[in-house]
């Protein structure tokens, strides 16, 4: 069933609109992701989710299953989230689970129970101010779950985190798919692919192209060649850019990749080309094209 639907939902800011209508459903016990380049509208569209920010139009359902207000349903990480220096992890998340309304005995439980599932059990006690970039991320997780949440939003997880902090949260988000509901932002295309099972691509406010992973792989990739040579070969891309078999070409000095209709005319042309070949190959794959593809295929 789908745990949060909006319809229309859209957000003027003066003569700029932020998003435009965004109809986004987020399914229950999966990881979606709004994908797209800085200034998309993803921030904008989580904050209206939240109840942070009043949209301007359109309508927003979460579940009859859970009636009332849904903040009390959600959990939020923003991008920037700030924390009580002076504080340690177990006092910052207990003191968040106090006000989501969890009596203080419970309260301490639940933030020792979420501290040991994101892996900060041997520093719940130092000072916050102490803590690394990735550690204050598990840490804002861990006060996201801490009042049991049917779904939780983060707001560009991963993107100040160097590659172990990336990794490291990445595949906490891949256990905390088994808990609850995820909805997060990112611009960084890979992540998307690696933990989500649902994506809506942005851009300038819109949605652009939707769907489960699968179902937009299947759409949108398409039987690619990549070639690597040891000279240059601008002057022999031009020789083929009326081929009938070719979709598209991007080129860069000694590396194209191809992207294109027919797999089997393409390899046993080029690999039949002499033109090519005195170019000296080094690599020469046949492949999909990636999510990344399908990114920038829709942001142009």
């Amino acid at each position: 069933m789908n745990l949060i639907e909006t319809k229309g939902l859209a957000k003027q800011f003066n003569e700029t609109a932020a998003v435009k209508d965004l109809n986004l459903s987020v399914r229950e016990g999966a990881c979606t992701a709004l994908l797209g380049p800085n200034g998309a509208g993803k921030t904008t569209a989580l904050n209206m989710l939240t109840g942070l920010m009043k949209p301007t139009d359109g309508t927003i359902h979460f579940h009859a299953n859970y009636p009332g207000d849904r903040r009390e349903y959600l959990g939020y990480l923003p991008q920037h989230p700030k924390f009580f220096g002076w504080m340690s992890g177990l006092e910052y998340v207990t003191f968040a689970a106090q006000l989501a309304g969890l009596e203080k005995e419970e309260a301490v439980a639940r933030a020792k129970e979420m501290l040991d599932l994101v892996g900060l059990t041997d520093n719940r006690a130092k000072k916050t101010a102490g803590y690394s970039g990735g550690m204050k991320q598990r840490l804002g997780i861990a006060q996201a779950l801490v009042h049991s949440p049917k779904m939780i939003m983060l707001d560009e997880p991963v993107s100040a985190l160097d590659p172990i902090g990336r990794r490291e949260i990445l595949e906490l988000m891949k256990e905390l798919k088994k808990r609850t509901s995820i909805l997060f932002s990112t611009h960084v295309l890979h992540d998307a692919e690696e933990v989500s099972d649902d994506i809506y691509i942005m851009k300038k406010g819109e949605v652009v192209a939707e769907g489960s992973l699968v179902s937009l792989q299947e759409k949108y990739r398409q039987p690619a060649i990549v070639i690597e040579t040891e000279r240059n070969l601008a002057d022999w891309a031009q020789l083929i850019e009326d081929k009938a078999w070719l979709r598209h070409m991007n080129t860069e000095e000694t590396k194209a990749t191809l992207t294109v209709e027919n797999i089997e005319n393409a390899r046993t042309e080029l690999l039949n080309d002499s033109s090519l070949q005195q170019l000296n190959i080094v690599k020469f794959e046949v492949m999909k094209t990636s999510l990344e593809d399908l990114f920038m295929q829709v942001m142009n």
